[in-house]
């Protein structure tokens, strides 16, 4: 595929300087890039590299020195390059139909175009919406529903009744739906309690491989439109998650928490359950949330804490041990204060007391 400058230029809302009739052929990273390919740059403390690139032309940011490349000059030169990357590597799909080896139940309806691999298992009364992709390994228990354009990659399981949404992919080994933690102490032991909700995933959603959404207790674990889970995520059972998030890897979410919108979690991160995550909070990687959190707070740290406390106490971690040394010295030298203040304070008594 090849286009000219201009043209890529006017796909992702950008403007030309220098040759806008340059042919593009693909796209490289700064180091490797090659004539005739189209890099980037996005962070401005690389910029140094941009002299030394083989590209014919760049994605940058106004302002920032093309070192004499031709270039597409945006607002978000990250963002520009994600859509050039998905304009040269996205092919035209080819539905391949229901394929020998794939088991389908009874009074399962499939929309136009779906594409439903060998060792795929659809369960009984599901509903698969049009150009929908089942990859090898995919199991959907009885009653789910699917939207239009969903991919399952190989191994996904979605359990009974769960509903996921229009233009959703999920990554291998990824389980929606799986029984919520939940047991009742019974003596010694323990008794389990029936997990009888549903996960809706909405639209729009990605999940990463072996991630783990529980379905809830009795109503919804719900997900919302947009949202982004990295692999090895676990989502607890009637855990709510507002639209257009972040979740970063082996990040965990206990059941019944409430995620707001635009809610960023690094990797790790652990949240008791119960809690309120508001609007725009981003939270840093391994940082253990035990209390509510207000929208737009910036946390880090376990207890999680604002992030600018938390730096100003990670300065003083290693002066600790000076520290210690220090108040020892001091708790010294005012234990002898006052003892001889205290002796002082009895002479000046007994002096002044009356024969």
């Amino acid at each position: 595929m090849e286009k000219t400058l201009l043209e890529l230029a006017d796909l992702v809302g950008g403007v030309v300087a220098g040759d806008p009739g340059i042919v593009i052929k693909g796209l490289g990273t700064l180091e490797t890039a090659r004539e005739g390919q189209i890099t980037f740059l996005a962070n401005p403390r690389y910029a140094a590299k941009v002299n030394d690139t083989r590209a014919s032309a760049i994605v940058l940011a106004s302002g920032v020195d093309s070192f004499g490349l031709s270039a597409i000059v945006v607002e978000n030169p990250y963002l520009a390059f994600a859509k050039l990357l998905t304009f040269f590597t996205t092919r035209p799909r080819s539905h391949r139909g229901i394929m020998p080896g794939a088991i389908i139940g009874e009074e399962v309806a499939i929309g136009e175009e779906a594409s439903i691999y060998p060792g795929a298992v659809v369960g009984d009364r599901v509903v698969i919406g049009k150009r929908v992709t089942l990859h090898p390994n995919v199991t959907l228990y009885d009653d789910v529903v699917l939207g239009d354009d969903v991919t399952l990659h190989s191994g996904v399981s979605v359990r009974e009744r769960c509903r996921i949404g229009n233009r959703v992919i999920i990554h291998n080994g990824t389980t929606i739906g799986g029984d919520g933690f939940g047991y009742a102490p019974d003596g010694a032991a323990y008794f389990k309690i029936p997990q009888i909700g549903i996960v809706i995933i909405e639209d729009d959603v990605e999940i990463g491989a072996n991630a783990a959404v529980d379905r809830a207790a009795l109503e919804v674990t719900r997900v919302g439109r947009g949202t982004k889970i990295d692999n090895l995520v676990q989502v607890g059972h009637n855990c709510l998650i507002g639209e257009d998030c972040i979740i970063v890897g082996q990040a965990g979410i206990a059941g019944s928490t409430r995620l707001g919108k635009h809610v960023t979690l690094g990797g790790q991160v652990a949240i008791a359950g119960h809690l309120t995550v508001g609007d725009g909070a981003m939270i840093s990687g391994k940082s253990g949330v035990m209390s509510d959190v207000a929208p737009g707070e910036i946390l880090s740290g376990t207890p999680a804490m604002p992030h600018k406390a938390r730096l100003r106490s990670a300065a003083v971690f290693p002066h600790l041990p000076e520290m210690r040394k220090s108040l020892a010295k001091m708790g010294i030298r005012m234990a002898r204060i006052e003892k001889h203040l205290d002796a002082a304070s009895n002479v000046s008594i007994t002096e002044t007391s009356p024969e």
